[in-house]
């Protein structure tokens, strides 16, 4: 099916990730300066630094790996253990991203290039960045962390039990993309996720016993770097995965339906699921009596 007539969907979601995220990291990086310009320098440094790298490793072309490097720049400034450490921050799930999909993408390239579903050499476009990793930088905003915590959804909960929202959007990210590369290479024939009948590898909405596996030892893989990283509870480790679960089952049932449908791209696919993951902890912290408040 052609969707070119839905690339406009790829450009509203860098619209919506791309600017507010920017003027966020230059918002923060001013006030770092001014406070402890150390934070600023490790994490403008680092999130550079993992820019180049992905750049360097093809895995994103420059556009993409400016936008990366932003939105881990975001996170840094937004997730961390005071007092600030690079290695207690947000750019230990982000890196654990990228190395499970990096991994995942070149995990039996010949396997998919036979059966035509190898990503492209060039690497992911920055469209493809911010619709897989974007949702987490916006809903981690030091703005709309203060907002969400104001509210009558998490109220008397702490900044730590609002991490849980970024990590499920990046654990989805990790999820939906290691599902899928590792399922077709090892998962054998997929069946359609809404009638679980026999589809062809590749097809929107297809899933395997293996893919489905992998995705949701990737999503515990990202929670778990958070845990790590973060003063987070047990419980909240497994809200965050099980948020990134979600969402990436729901995004094979957004492929089966609206994207098989000709009105979502892979974008929006992609950015719709890492909300639905965020959502979903919502959900979850509404309802569980105050996990990881202590």
């Amino acid at each position: 099916m052609d969707r070119s007539n839905l690339a406009w969907q790829s450009k509203l979601v860098l619209l919506l990730v791309v600017p507010w995220t920017a003027v966020s990291v230059v918002i923060e990086a001013r006030w770092w300066v001014a406070q402890q310009p150390a934070v600023a320098e490790w994490t403008l440094g680092l999130s550079a630094a993992l820019g180049l790298l992905a750049f360097s490793l093809r895995t994103a072309t420059p556009a993409a790996a400016l936008t990366g490097a932003t939105i881990s720049a975001s996170l840094m400034f937004s997730m961390f253990e005071a007092p600030f450490r690079p290695w207690r921050t947000g750019l230990i799930p982000v890196l654990t991203v990228l190395v499970l999909t990096s991994l995942a993408t070149r995990f039996g390239r010949r396997t998919k290039e036979r059966l035509g579903t190898a990503e492209t050499r060039r690497g992911r476009g920055a469209a493809q960045v911010a619709a897989n990793l974007g949702m987490a930088a916006l809903i981690m905003d030091p703005f709309v962390q203060s907002a969400l915590v104001d509210t009558h959804w998490l109220v008397g909960r702490t900044f730590a039990s609002v991490f849980a929202l970024g990590l499920a959007a990046l654990a989805e990210a990790a999820a939906d993309t290691v599902s899928s590369e590792i399922g077709q290479v090892l998962g054998g024939t997929p069946l359609m996720i809404t009638t679980f009948r026999r589809v062809e590898p590749g097809i929107d909405g297809g899933i395997t016993l293996a893919g489905s596996a992998s995705g949701m030892i990737a999503a515990g893989l990202v929670a778990f770097a958070g845990f790590f990283a973060l003063p987070l509870e047990p419980s909240i480790l497994f809200v965050s995965w099980a948020g990134g679960v979600f969402g990436f089952l729901f995004d094979s049932l957004l492929g089966a339906t609206m994207e098989r449908a000709g009105w979502l791209n892979n974008d929006g696919v992609n950015f719709v699921s890492t909300a639905s993951a965020v959502a979903f902890v919502l959900a979850l912290l509404a309802i569980i009596p105050h996990p990881g408040v202590g």
